[in-house]
């Protein structure tokens, strides 16, 4: 199965925000890293310094003495998370918080043995702590001292979120301003294919506002020129049929007439003569009603407005042209309450003859009409007992000059290929849409969708 690919705006906006993701977090690497560097030396080197100072004080005391070991020791741990440890011989006095010295790494301890002065970071009884070891002047002993690092720690976790925080909402913002800026970018591009699906759909005066982009301003030019030179074959095709269909109607209606009255007296032409006479009365009829579709069509290319429109009662329309071409033993099917169409009556008495018209010469004739409510819509559905219209060809029989199975076929009967195509015309008017399916049973459905209104 093929991963549909994203779209350009959504390319563009991803883009930004990976960029701005990135470029944000080797800033906030490189911001942790002095910081937290900075911060830990200060950190480290006042504790050596007070480690240094205390250690004077006791190696002071140790010289003289004095009985107030104790007590100075007690005195010199400010911080209640603060451990003082003096090992002499044997013995592990301690003041502060108590904390097995078996916590202690022994290399720290074997440094401060050697004579030199050693830290290191470690936890505690679960505290972050700096331990400082130093050897007593007499070398008779070690001084430690383990300095909680609970405010850096902190510290340091606050500045961690504040940075990733910083860094997930930067890349959410180079999302959304990549969003917004590939929109803005895109809106021509949005126009242009407004733009040019109203003129596929038949809108030939649809055209692009003018650009005062420089980079846009060639674009929006060139498509106007073209649906400008568009417009104009349209139009240009659309009057030479016209012109075309009205210089051939007088002598049509001559030879129509003439070819009447020969038909009349075909009985007296023998043989090969009446059946010329056949062929050419038929081709004539055949003529005729392809003028009148050509006419029609060059109508229909013509740009409109709704000054025929008016509500109609589809139900009425169906009902009408069934009593006049079908007679009463076809199915008239209306749903109540009856369904009301904003159209033009010609055009939609148009379409309701052509579909009769195309079941009574491709297939044996309509065997029911319905007019029904449908989601909003008004739906007209033509069933015909010929043998259905293959897949294939479902949307070519609304092509103009598409016949199916009798293309290349002449006959009173074989039509001109012009009926489904006008009634496809007609409907996209009317803001609707027509297509073919199978009719359950057998047969096809020709089905025309229209928007209905409330009566």
């Amino acid at each position: 199965m093929t991963v549909p690919r994203p779209s350009l705006r959504w390319r563009v906006a991803a883009a930004l925000g990976i960029g701005s993701l990135l470029v944000t977090s080797l800033l906030a690497l490189a911001t942790w890293n002095l910081a937290s560097d900075y911060m830990l030396r200060q950190r480290v080197q006042a504790t050596t310094r007070q480690a240094e100072v205390n250690l004077r004080l006791v190696d002071e005391t140790l010289r003289k003495g004095s009985d107030g070991l104790t007590e100075l020791l007690t005195g010199l741990t400010t911080d209640p998370d603060s451990t003082i440890m003096l090992f002499r011989a044997d013995k592990v006095l301690t003041s502060g918080r108590q904390v097995d010295p078996a916590v202690l790494p022994a290399d720290l301890l074997s440094m401060a043995r050697d004579g030199v002065p050693a830290r290191q970071r470690l936890r505690a009884e679960g505290i972050p702590v700096m331990a400082v070891a130093q050897p007593l002047a007499d070398a008779q002993g070690l001084y430690v001292e383990l300095f909680p690092l609970v405010q850096l720690d902190r510290t340091f976790r606050f500045l961690s979120g504040v940075l990733i925080g910083v860094t997930v909402l930067s890349g959410l913002i180079g999302t959304t301003l990549g969003s917004w800026a590939s929109r803005r970018a895109l809106r021509p591009l949005i126009a242009l294919t407004a733009a040019a699906s109203r003129i596929a759909g038949g809108d030939l005066k649809a055209r692009l506002p003018d650009q005062a982009d420089p980079d846009l301003a060639p674009l929006a030019t060139t498509f106007n020129a073209t649906a400008d030179a568009l417009e104009q074959r349209v139009l240009r095709d659309a009057r030479f049929a016209s012109d075309v269909s009205h210089e051939l109607r007088s002598p049509l209606t001559t030879m129509v007439n003439a070819a009447a009255v020969l038909r009349r007296r075909q009985a007296e032409l023998p043989g090969t003569a009446g059946k010329a006479l056949g062929l050419l009365t038929s081709e004539v009829d055949r003529f005729a009603r392809m003028v009148i579709d050509l006419m029609e069509i060059s109508r229909a290319d013509q740009v409109g407005d709704q000054e025929d429109f008016e509500p109609l009662n589809l139900g009425d329309l169906v009902r009408g042209a069934a009593g006049h071409r079908l007679g009463g033993e076809v199915e008239v099917v209306v749903a109540s309450p009856p369904p009301v169409v904003f159209a033009d009556r010609r055009r939609l008495d148009r379409v309701i003859g052509n579909l009769i018209e195309n079941a009574e010469h491709h297939a044996g004739g309509a065997v029911r009409l319905a007019v029904l409510h449908h989601d909003g819509q008004v739906r007209l559905e033509v069933d015909d007992a010929g043998p259905g219209v293959p897949e294939d060809m479902r949307t070519q029989v609304f092509e103009r000059f598409t016949r199916g199975v009798r293309a290349g076929s002449r006959g009173a009967d074989s039509g001109s290929g012009l009926g489904l195509a006008l009634v496809a015309e007609h409907v996209r008017r009317h803001h609707g849409r027509v297509w073919v399916e199978d009719r359950p049973g057998g047969g096809a459905r020709f089905v025309v969708e229209i928007p209905g209104i409330t009566p």
